[in-house]
């Protein structure tokens, strides 16, 4: 395996400029500069376009969104991310606050009152981001400890049109009629499991950089318990804080249920390889990639995608995350057998990928998530103590083996 490579250049995350669109704003202070380390990239959600029905399909009037980014590593000052990539009119965010938050809190809107900052966005509490475009914040001074949540509080005067989303977050999010943005939580009410517009969250940290975690539903977390963190990124990011400080990376999580490598799918997402330089490439600070995706393209097409389609698209992910300075490791995609997409062409296609990816020796490193959570007496199903029940994705414990087969020093 070759040397990790450096981050990417700093003028990657920093491309995309604060400028303020909307007339006469309130303004505030001067953004504080951040204490020390580089800015690397702690949480993201990757974007979708709006649902057919529900809240991303209606948008939002003279609401406050609060919603929880649990970051992975942290750090002495915080860049709030949004994005209308989705959008079909421009989107004024006209208050955001951020606050930590407590363990005693999880699953609740509560936030200290005394805790609640405003950011600002050029020195300005308000702004307005073009539709097509993602918006990134001042720096904000405010100390944020690794594995913890970090309550975002957006308000949208509106109407919004259609709102640019991630549908399973497995985080609880909130609502509020008006301005709610310093509320301590009394005027929230739960909203759903979904995120609106808030797409990521930077830290200044001594760390060595971050990873970003690239698939579909298995990456994305279905179905772990929500507000739990128990993700399998979210179980590698515990790992990665025990080591010393300069040592630790941040965890991105970059995956879409649904999604898949060849064909856009809609709120399912992107085809993969459209949207790997927004999920991927645009991050602050990241050295490595993990890609783990393919079994949507194989089930959904009954088997009819040939492998070498796919290895193809692995092929141009290699590439580019090497062109950009990153190490790619491969996944090996999971047993599916009892899926409602299975077929015996599926399965033979699933093992002919499992095979190029364990021996071509194209990627940087392999993690085998395949042996970790398959079944020894039948290894093309599930090790049932690992399987949610719908035998294509695991539980909590599944997602456990899953982040234990992972060897950090492949990531950064």
């Amino acid at each position: 395996m070759r040397p990790m490579r450096s981050r990417i250049a700093a003028g990657v995350a920093s491309a995309v400029l604060s400028l303020t669109l909307i007339a006469a704003p309130a303004v505030a202070a001067e953004p504080t500069a951040h204490h020390g380390g580089d800015w690397v990239g702690s949480w993201h959600a990757a974007m979708t376009e709006p649902a057919a029905s529900g809240p991303s399909a209606e948008g939002f009037t003279d609401t406050t969104l609060r919603q929880v980014a649990h970051v992975s590593v942290g750090g002495d000052s915080v860049r709030v991310r949004f994005s209308n990539a989705y959008g079909d009119a421009p989107l004024t965010l006209g208050s955001v606050t951020v606050a930590p938050r407590g363990d005693d809190a999880a699953g609740t809107p509560d936030v200290e009152p005394g805790a609640v900052t405003p950011v600002t966005f050029n020195g300005r509490t308000s702004t307005t981001i073009p539709a097509g475009a993602d918006w990134l914040s001042d720096p904000v001074d405010i100390t944020v400890p690794d594995d913890s949540d970090l309550v975002v509080s957006t308000y949208l005067p509106g109407p919004t049109g259609p709102a640019t989303f991630h549908s399973r977050a497995y985080a609880t999010s909130f609502t509020a009629q008006g301005d709610a943005t310093s509320d301590p939580g009394s005027a929230f009410t739960t909203l759903d499991t979904s995120r609106y517009f808030l797409s990521g969250v930077d830290v200044t940290a001594r760390a060595r950089g971050a990873v970003v975690f690239f698939g579909d539903s298995i990456t994305d977390g279905v179905v772990s318990t929500v507000d739990a963190n128990l993700r399998y990124p979210d179980q590698v990011a515990d790992r990665l804080l025990s080591r010393p400080g300069p040592r630790r990376c941040g965890v991105l999580n970059s995956g879409i249920s649904g999604n898949r490598l060849l064909t856009d799918a809609g709120a399912n997402g992107d085809s993969a390889l459209s949207r790997f330089d927004r999920d991927v490439l645009s991050r602050p600070g990241v050295r490595s990639v993990v890609l783990l995706e393919g079994i949507n393209d194989i089930g959904n097409s009954r088997g009819e995608v040939e492998p070498e389609q796919l290895i193809a698209v692995y092929r141009q992910f290699i590439d580019r995350a090497h062109d950009a300075g990153l190490d790619v490791v491969g996944a090996t995609l999971t047993p599916f057998e009892g899926a409602g997409y299975y077929t015996e062409a599926g399965e033979a296609d699933r093992q002919a990928v499992n095979e190029w990816i364990r021996t071509s020796g194209e990627f940087d490193a392999v993690v085998d998530f395949d042996a970790a959570v398959r079944d020894p007496q039948h290894p093309t199903r599930f090790l049932p103590a690992y399987d949610v029940g719908d035998h294509l994705h695991p539980n909590d414990e599944g997602f456990a083996a899953m982040a234990d087969a992972v060897d950090l020093k492949t990531l950064c």
